[in-house]
């Protein structure tokens, strides 16, 4: 931390304090300069990724209407892009899906952008990233731009984000295993299958109760809302400055760099039994890890209390609901 000039006391002599100067008045440190928030790349990055969510959205609703997976015999990744492009109208077909998505993502951004703002932090305006495949997004996130003071500070803007989302795409999710479709044999002839975390599971057996899992076509709204279940899990890992990170710093900082590194050691372990993105994670993971340290709180002696270490099983208990060890496959 920067030292501010001037708040340090100095001696003045007897001898100059008798000469009738005016006395000195003490005034308030100048409070800090923000940066300038860039609204204008904030909204650039969410018109693009609400185009290309558009876009890969046509063809969710295309292989749903078709009663197929999405992406089933399309050589080129990039051809989902191309056609909706090429005829705007087919973006359309894209709302549901896209709509559901942004909603998420805004949701969880905006739950961390609350949070921040109660307890006085300079926080950016939510980043949106457009991707060319696949979601159609890399997700979003947000610049804190001034430090966390306290361990409860911490901890509430950690978890705040999972939580808007979770309850967000809770009952989408929902809402679109209700309305989805049995297709008996549906991913024989996928080339990409997504894994169905435990949530998924609980409502199929709500809604359509006897099917089996593996015939249950997926709405578009329950396919965005499977994104954000997969990223609720995702930012939950306790391993280095994700939001489970940030909570397992406000918890223990003494073993945070000890977990970070141990999680990410059984990600690469589960990636090589499992879905190999999980080897991926972890090694980038565990890179950061040991190259940037989780940055310190001012007030490291705080105590959490006992709503929030309940708070923190709750975090626990909607990472089990959201995570799978099979995200995605090839049947």
């Amino acid at each position: 931390m920067d030292q501010v000039p001037g708040n340090g006391r100095s001696r003045i002599p007897v001898e100059i304090l008798d000469l009738g100067y005016p006395p000195i008045i003490e005034l308030p440190p100048p409070r800090p300069v923000r940066q300038r928030r860039h609204l204008w790349l904030a909204a650039i990055l969410f018109l693009l990724t609400l185009v290309s969510t558009l876009a890969v959205g046509s063809e969710f609703a295309q292989s749903y209407a078709n009663n197929v997976e999405p992406f089933s015999g399309d050589e080129n990744p990039f051809a989902v892009m191309l056609a909706p492009l090429q005829h705007p109208h087919l973006l359309l077909l894209g709302i549901p899906f896209s709509f559901t998505l942004l909603g998420f993502l805004m949701a969880h951004e905006m739950g961390h952008f609350v949070a921040c703002k109660a307890y006085g932090i300079d926080v950016s305006y939510p980043y949106f990233l457009p991707s060319p495949f696949l979601f159609g997004t890399f997700g979003a996130f947000l610049r804190i731009k001034s430090p966390i003071a306290t361990r409860r500070a911490l901890f509430d803007i950690g978890i705040a984000g999972p939580i808007a989302g979770f309850v967000v795409a809770v009952p989408l999710m929902a809402y679109g295993i209700a309305i989805s479709k049995i297709v008996p044999g549906v991913q024989d002839s996928s080339d990409i299958v997504f894994g169905k975390p435990l949530l998924t599971h609980i409502f199929i057996g709500m809604f359509h109760p006897g099917a089996d899992p593996t015939s249950v076509l997926m709405n578009p709204v329950a396919c965005a809302a499977w994104f954000g279940l997969f990223a609720t899990a995702l930012n939950l890992l306790p391993v280095w400055q994700l939001d489970g990170g940030h909570i397992l710093y406000s918890l223990i900082s003494k073993k945070h760099k000890e977990i970070s590194l141990a999680i990410s050691l059984g990600l690469v372990a589960l990636g090589i039994y499992s879905w190999h993105g999980w080897a991926l994670w972890g090694i980038v993971l565990l890179v950061l890890s040991l190259r940037f340290r989780h940055p310190p709180v001012y007030d490291r002696w705080e105590e959490l209390n006992a709503s929030r270490k309940l708070l923190t099983i709750v975090a626990v208990a909607i990472f089990v609901l959201c995570f799978t060890p099979w995200p995605v496959s090839n049947p």
